[in-house]
């Protein structure tokens, strides 16, 4: 039955299609088909964007590599034969939502984000060429089009500046598929500017697709400019009397002008006829700088020029950004699918599902497959902190912050360094009135990242040398404790970073107290302890 379903939904989407490629011409058809072929080829919805599910996949894929390969067989296999059981093809979206649900089962925990955190920078770089893009038509356009009565506007210069906005657009279409980065050294900058330190895991599959990202932005600059640059045309010719002419240096005559001006306007020759200017015009509108302008009948039929320039400036600036822009979108999408199907992970993803894992039942067998995780250090209980950090999406399914006077932070993960940094300063400001103890909530199935060693360094030379930092790792069920195996890797990440003075806590099941106490309180208590 399911299999019916996506055969019938496979022929509507190609009727669609195929409609839409009749109304709308060939350039419709490769974003549209791109879209429902990729979607018909990695799930029945695709509940994330092609570049989104890269990422994630790309981090799944890195967070694996601390795991043991028979447990990763074991997951992936049980997950292949859940697919096969709902007759359900084991895809890569439907393969990260079982991790999500695995991963995350607190309600709410696992929902799509609108927006990728991580692609925040270049959200940021588009918005910017976009709107540096309109302002600089809206200005660009009244100079061009200058008339102070002296000299008519010469279509020269403007068909030479359209010409120049056709060669930019050009040259970008084409270093965008040459992978070409002319601008490497001042996207560099910005970076380094963003991120003091080394580039996150997400950042190393993003590289390989600057150029298509960079491509984008910058046609939908020059597409904002064109559009702006039309308006403030329109407008122009209805407050103003504009006076077109042309003008050259060179030994040409108004019949080689009128050839050139006629195969310029080829696009819309039979579309807009009165948009074709005229052998008369041309030959009564030509001017020379020395000469007076003068007044005469024909000045005012000067300005029926300004249709040729409409024309020209929508179908040689407004038309091939949009056609660039279109394509950019679809080789940008082309890129992702193949930086995706030739993922290194996903091979070792596709094997660990097709093949059989062995199951033995015994338990010492498979407790070696585990990495030793043997340790000296003992867990504490959770100790009284009026200050809370939620790390990589840990929730606080045991309302160790429920008390209302408590601050609870939450770093890691998708947060970007800047907003750890803010943090850390928070934190910072927040211990000079409480008690020095801060605890950091983890997840316990997860293992400890190289990014939290750094948040973690970070943190000790902010925070006053006394704070007291707890490591508090949860269970995957909420109200429940951590197995022993998951404590026992955060008590070996403590053993191995002594210089960070850590500890490692348990939290206990139930109803728990109110967590935060003043300072005052806090001497008290420190009296009592041992």
């Amino acid at each position: 039955m399911v299999r019916h379903r996506s055969r019938v939904c496979s022929q509507l989407c190609m009727k669609f299609n195929s409609s839409i490629s009749r109304a709308f011409g060939l350039a419709a058809w490769p974003r549209i088909g791109l879209h429902f072929r990729y979607e018909l080829r990695f799930g029945k919805t695709m509940a994330k964007p092609p570049m989104t599910l890269l990422l994630d996949f790309d981090d799944q894929v890195r967070l694996d590599r601390d795991q043991p390969a028979a447990f990763l067989h074991r997951r992936d296999r049980r997950f292949a034969l859940d697919c096969d059981s709902n007759h359900e093809r084991p895809t890569v979206p439907r393969w990260l939502e079982y991790l999500d649900r695995v991963n995350r089962p607190a309600p709410g925990a696992s929902q799509v984000r609108d927006q990728d955190p991580r692609l925040g920078l270049w959200r940021r770089v588009t918005s910017g060429f976009a709107l540096a893009g309109a302002v600089l038509g809206i200005l660009a356009m009244p100079g061009l089009l200058f008339y102070d009565g002296s000299q008519q506007i010469n279509v020269t210069v403007i068909l030479a500046f359209i010409l120049l906005q056709l060669l930019m657009a050009l040259a970008t279409g084409l270093q965008s598929i040459a992978g070409w980065q002319p601008w490497r050294p001042v996207l560099h900058g910005v970076l380094e500017r963003i991120r003091p330190s080394p580039a996150g895991p997400a950042q190393s599959v993003l590289r390989e697709l600057h150029p298509q990202l960079m491509a984008r932005a910058a046609h939908v600059g020059g597409l904002m400019f064109g559009l702006t640059g039309l308006l403030t045309l329109l407008v122009l010719v209805v407050v103003q009397d504009l006076a077109f002419g042309w003008s050259t240096t060179l030994d040409t005559g108004p019949v080689a002008f009128h050839r050139l001006i006629d195969a310029i306007a080829t696009p819309w020759q039979n579309l807009w006829p009165a948009a074709v200017p005229s052998l008369d015009l041309v030959a009564q509108s030509r001017f020379f700088r020395l000469e007076d302008a003068g007044t005469s009948g024909a000045a005012a039929h000067w300005g029926a020029w300004w249709r040729f320039v409409a024309m020209s400036w929508l179908c040689y600036v407004i038309l091939p950004r949009m056609l660039f822009l279109t394509l950019t979108q679809g080789h940008l999408r082309l890129r992702i699918r193949r930086l995706l199907a030739n993922h290194p992970g996903l091979a070792a993803l596709r094997y660990r599902m097709a093949t059989p894992a062995l199951e033995t039942g015994n338990q010492e067998a498979a407790d070696q497959e585990k990495p030793n995780l043997e340790t000296h250090l003992n867990v504490h209980p959770v100790p009284d902190s009026a200050t809370v950090i939620k790390w990589a999406g840990a929730t606080d399914s045991l309302a160790l912050t429920r008390a209302s006077s408590a601050l609870a932070l939450c770093a890691g993960g998708t947060a970007s360094l800047r907003a750890d940094g803010q943090t850390l300063e928070h934190i910072r400001q927040h211990l000079n009135d409480v008690v020095h103890v801060v605890l950091i909530l983890v997840r316990a199935w997860e293992p400890p990242t190289g990014e939290l060693v750094d948040f973690l360094e970070d943190a000790r030379e902010t925070w006053p040398t006394d704070t007291q930092i707890a490591l508090v790792p949860l269970a995957s069920l909420p109200a429940t404790v951590p197995d022993g195996h998951h404590l026992a890797q955060w008590l070996r990440f403590v053993e191995r970073h002594p210089d960070l003075r850590l500890m490692v806590s348990r939290p206990e099941p139930g109803p728990t107290r109110a967590m935060p106490v003043s300072l005052s309180g806090y001497h008290a208590k420190a009296s009592a302890r041992p």
